[in-house]
């Protein structure tokens, strides 16, 4: 779902990843044509990005679960 929101609302996607600033550019960007690409490349990155870093935060925690566990 939010890939699909970052190919055709990319500011959208800033903002509900809560980074404003970012939104606010990608607004800019998407004013013309020709920075709707961009806006949207760097939308679905920034995704990517969110996706990859909350699986490695719960692979983490799980971890360090794991390892607490043991010491007690």
């Amino acid at each position: 779902m939010r890939l699909l929101i970052a190919l055709l609302l990319p500011c959208l996607t800033f903002f509900m990843l809560r980074r404003p600033l970012a939104g606010a550019a990608t607004l800019v960007m998407q004013c013309t044509v020709i920075g709707w690409v961009p806006a949207a490349l760097w939308a679905l990155y920034t995704v990517n990005q969110h996706k990859t870093e909350r699986e490695l935060e719960g692979a983490l925690s799980r971890s360090y679960l794991r390892r607490r566990s043991r010491v007690i």
